[in-house]
C-alpha cells in the first residue's frame, strides 16, 4: 500500500509491479500519477486516522510505503506491531516527516554538523529566532515538501511574509516552523543511500542539484566532490540512517561549504531529484533500488553506467487537463528523453514533468545539465 501517489510514486509502482506485486495506491485526490499505474486505488485525507485505520484494515497490505508528509504516522507504530512491514520503519517515517525530529536526531543525538536553527510556534517567536540566528535565514514548516512554505528572510521586513507563507505551504496540525542560519554553501548534494534487510549499506553516486523557492530545478550526476568529503557523507548518511531503522532508499541531503560539509535533509523514500537515474546513469534506478530492498531483494551491486541530468518542467498558473507542447522539438536532440507524470491539474510552479538527458562516462556533465535545462524550456505546459 503505497500512501502518497504523486510522481515518486508512480516510478516505484512501475518498479515493483515488475517484479510481480500487487499495490493499492492511496491520495487525497483521484487521478494522481501512481494510481494510474497501480492495481487499486483509495481517495482518502491520510491525516484522519480513522480513514487510515479504515482502509489498512480492508486492503491488509503487507508493506506500508508513505510517499508524503502529511500522513498520521503515529498509526504505524501500531501497523508494525500487526506484523505489516512499514517503509523503512516506523520510527524512520515518524522522524523524518517533521523537520523538529529529524535535525534534532542529527545535531543532539548524532553530533552531526548542521547549519544554526531554533524553532518558533507563532509569529512573536519567530521574530526572536531571528534575532538570535541571524540574517540571512530560511524559515520552513516543520512539515511540508516540493519548498511549500518556505522563504529566505534577508531583512525585518520579510518575516511578516515568511511568517504567513510557512502556514500557508504547510502539511499537518502543526503551525511550528524551523529557523535556519544561511550556510554561504557552494554545491548542495543528495546522497542516495540503500539500506537492506540482508546486507551492507550502499551509496549511488553523488547527486548535485540546483533549487529555487525550496523545491529542485535541476539535478545531475555524478556530482564532482573530493574523495575526503564523500567519504565523510557516507559515514554521516550510513549513521543516520542506521539510527533510523529499516531498509530502503533515503535522500541524504548535505550543503559543501568552504568550511566543511555539513548535514541538511534526509527523505526516507525515493529523492525528487534522483530522478536523474530515469536517464540511465546506474545499472538501477532509485525507485528499482527501493524496490529490492523494500522486498529483500538482493543488490549486488551499483554502478554508475554514464553522465545524467534532469529538469524541471513546471506549470505557471492553475488550471485542469493538462497538455503539453514542444516534446516533439525537445526530444529531437541525441541522448534526451522525458516524463510527463500525468498530474490531473496545475498551479504555479507545480512539477509537471522532467526532461532527461545523459552521455558517455567522463563526459562534461555541465554540458549534459545545459542540455536538459535547454530541452524543459521548450516544453509548455498548458490548461484549462
Amino acid at each position: 500500500m503505497l500512501l502518497g501517489s504523486g510522481e515518486l510514486g508512480k516510478e516505484f509502482v512501475i518498479a515493483v509491479k515488475r517484479l510481480g506485486h500487487f499495490v493499492i495506491a492511496v491520495d487525497s485526490y483521484n487521478d494522481a500519477p501512481a494510481q494510474q499505474v497501480a492495481d487499486r486505488r483509495e481517495v482518502i485525507n491520510m491525516l484522519d486516522g480513522a480513514a487510515l485505520d479504515a482502509i489498512v484494515a480492508r486492503h491488509q497490505p503487507d508493506v506500508i510505503v508513505p510517499e508524503i508528509e502529511a500522513i498520521r504516522t503515529e498509526r504505524f507504530y501500531d501497523y508494525e506491531k500487526e506484523g505489516i512491514q512499514v517503509v523503512p520503519s516506523a520510527r524512520a517515517a515518524n522522524f523524518t516527516m517533521n523537520r523538529k525530529a529529524i535535525r534534532d536526531l542529527a545535531s543532539k543525538e548524532l553530533g552531526l554538523r548542521t547549519a544554526t536553527y531554533r524553532y518558533a510556534a507563532s509569529k512573536e517567536e519567530l521574530k526572536r529566532a531571528i534575532g538570535e540566528v541571524g540574517v540571512p535565514c530560511v524559515v520552513k514548516p516543520l512539515m511540508s515538501s516540493s519548498g511549500k512554505g518556505q522563504s529566505t528572510v534577508k531583512t525585518e521586513a520579510d518575516i511578516e511574509h515568511a511568517w504567513s507563507y510557512s502556514q500557508s505551504g504547510r502539511r499537518g496540525d502543526s503551525v511550528e516552523v524551523i529557523v535556519e542560519a544561511f550556510v554561504p554553501f557552494h554545491t548542495e548534494i543528495t546522497l542516495l543511500t540503500v539500506t537492506q534487510k540482508n546486507g551492507p549499506t550502499l551509496f549511488c553516486p553523488p547527486i548535485g542539484h540546483r533549487q529555487e523557492r525550496g523545491d529542485y530545478q535541476e539535478s545531475w550526476q555524478p556530482c564532482r566532490i573530493g574523495d575526503a568529503q564523500l567519504h565523510e557523507a557516507q559515514e554521516i548518511a550510513e549513521k543516520v540512517t542506521r539510527s533510523l531503522t529499516g531498509a530502503g532508499i533515503w535522500g541524504v541531503e548535505f550543503f559543501l561549504a568552504d568550511d566543511g560539509l555539513y548535514f541538511s535533509e534526509l527523505s526516507p523514500r525515493p529523492h525528487d531529484t534522483g530522478m536523474v537515474t530515469l536517464a540511465g546513469t546506474q545499472n538501477l534506478t532509485e525507485f528499482e533500488l527501493h524496490a529490492r530492498a523494500v522486498l529483500g531483494l538482493p543488490i549486488p551491486k551499483i554502478e554508475l553506467l554514464r553522465v545524467g541530468a534532469s529538469a524541471v518542467v513546471s506549470a505557471d498558473r492553475e488550471g485542469k487537463d493538462p497538455y503539453y507542447s514542444g516534446i516533439e522539438e525537445a526530444l529531437g536532440e541525441p541522448c534526451t528523453d522525458i516524463r510527463i507524470f500525468g498530474k490531473p491539474a496545475t498551479r504555479p510552479y507545480r512539477r509537471m514533468g522532467v526532461t532527461l538527458a545523459y552521455d558517455e562516462p567522463g563526459s562534461d556533465v555541465n554540458m549534459v545539465k545545459e542540455k536538459a535545462i535547454a530541452n524543459a524550456r521548450k516544453v509548455r505546459v498548458t490548461s484549462e
